[in-house]
């Protein structure tokens, strides 16, 4: 009976994750509008995360994978991790956050929170997210096809921003390039 439950939890685990990112994407939030100026990105971003749950619950369903604690118990705080980090994020840009790249308004140069540690804490936060998910499901072909897709996809969205970044803040952005690191953070700057 327990090594039934256990066969289970990763998928239960997985599948918990996956709605409360979903959760997360639909939650409306008060921001100011903006002209969207790319979509294949964020549509290639959609696809590695439902690629990662149905993709890694199927490698695991059909190779008949037992749960492993080690990969677990690496992969869930990797993935409570990426929650954190990204509400973070959330919360610094405040009305300037947006699933695109979008340039609005008044649109405000942020660099606290975790924007002091990365210029992109977002993709780091769905690299964790990502590489938790498969570990949690032991799900390496899964992952490996998943960040086959994610990594060309992250670094031309970070392209693509950081062009439109220095075109609006200009000297300040390239300053800000400079001393802080694209999307493995480190320790925040002192002043």
């Amino acid at each position: 009976m327990i090594d039934q439950l256990l066969h289970w939890l990763p998928i239960v685990t997985v599948l918990a994750i996956f709605a409360e990112r979903m959760r997360e994407v639909s939650t409306k939030r008060e921001t100011v509008p903006g002209k969207k100026q790319e979509k294949l990105t964020f549509n290639l971003f959609m696809f590695c995360g439902v690629a990662i749950v149905v993709g890694g619950i199927a490698e695991y369903l059909l190779l008949g994978l037992d749960f492993w604690w080690p990969t677990f118990f690496i992969g869930l705080p990797m993935s409570i991790a990426s929650f954190a980090i990204r509400r973070a994020a959330i919360r610094a840009l405040g009305r300037f956050w947006s699933l695109h790249v979008e340039m609005r308004d008044g649109h405000e140069f942020v660099q606290t929170g975790p924007f002091a540690m990365a210029r992109h804490p977002v993709y780091f936060s769905m690299i964790l997210e990502l590489f938790g998910i498969g570990l949690v499901l032991n799900a390496w072909f899964t992952l490996a096809g998943v960040f086959a897709i994610f990594i060309p996809t992250m670094l031309t969205r970070v392209r693509i921003e950081e062009r439109a970044l220095v075109e609006k803040f200009g000297d300040a952005y390239r300053a800000y390039m400079e001393t802080t690191p694209a999307i493995i953070p480190r320790g925040a700057r002192s002043k």
